[in-house]
């Protein structure tokens, strides 16, 4: 029997697929427009608390999870760019789907954050909408209304990437996503980690949702209405 390897801890999964699914769904919510509007302010939210997780977890998570293990110097990019077919392999994420974390990562923090200062002109405004100035708030718009078309093309090249080593390579890069375990044809034993610190990440996520409640309902200015 082929041994496995605990390569991708429990809390980095689910906030992977969490992550998938909070993206798809806020797609969805705003193609539909002012019927779901509401719903598409909530997941931007639950997106703030994600991000927020995965930062803190990139610094204090189990081995592959941390930034310090799998962000690439210029000089490993380059190397591995050059020859990625003879490249040494990696346990958790190669250079290029390192800096396709990154990018997500920016790419969501951009549009979550631009959506706190912005309204849709019709029924509803973001917790901290009025609150900066009106050439701010362009830039808001800006961002909110465009920066959804580069996370398309990334998930895009994130598929395509996935497709080309599960095709050409013979490597499946989403079964290790969910079962959080890779073979000892894939990893070294040393490479695994012990477990998946599921009480620290229990910690982190409850830190994080308590943040963004205190970010967009307890420090969201009051909104003054005035009646005539």
């Amino acid at each position: 029997m082929t041994e496995k390897h605990l390569i991708w801890d429990l809390p980095l999964r689910i906030f992977h697929w969490g992550f998938a699914a909070t993206i798809l769904a806020a797609w969805y919510t705003a193609e539909q427009g002012a019927d779901l509007v509401e719903i598409h302010m909530q997941l931007g939210f639950v997106a703030l608390a994600l991000i927020a997780f995965r930062i803190l977890w990139g610094l204090i998570g189990p081995k592959h999870a941390r930034f310090s293990q799998f962000v690439p110097s210029p000089k490993s990019l380059l190397s591995y760019l050059r020859s990625p077919n003879t490249a040494k392999s990696t346990a958790g994420h190669n250079p290029l789907g390192a800096l396709m974390v990154i990018l997500m990562i920016l790419l969501i923090s951009a549009q979550a954050i631009s959506g706190l200062f912005i309204n849709d002109d019709v029924f509803s405004s973001g917790p901290y909408y009025g609150r900066i100035s009106n050439e701010l708030e362009k830039v808001m718009k800006f961002l909110h209304h465009n920066t959804f078309d580069f996370m398309i093309a990334a998930i895009v090249l994130h598929i395509a990437a996935i497709t080309f080593y599960w095709r050409v390579k013979k490597e499946n890069l989403v079964l290790p996503m969910i079962t959080g375990k890779k073979t000892t044809a894939q990893v070294k034993s040393s490479d695994a980690i012990p477990h998946s610190k599921i009480i620290l990440g229990c910690i982190v996520a409850v830190c994080c949702v308590i943040f963004v409640y205190w970010l967009v309902v307890v420090n969201a200015p009051v909104i003054e209405e005035f009646y005539y």
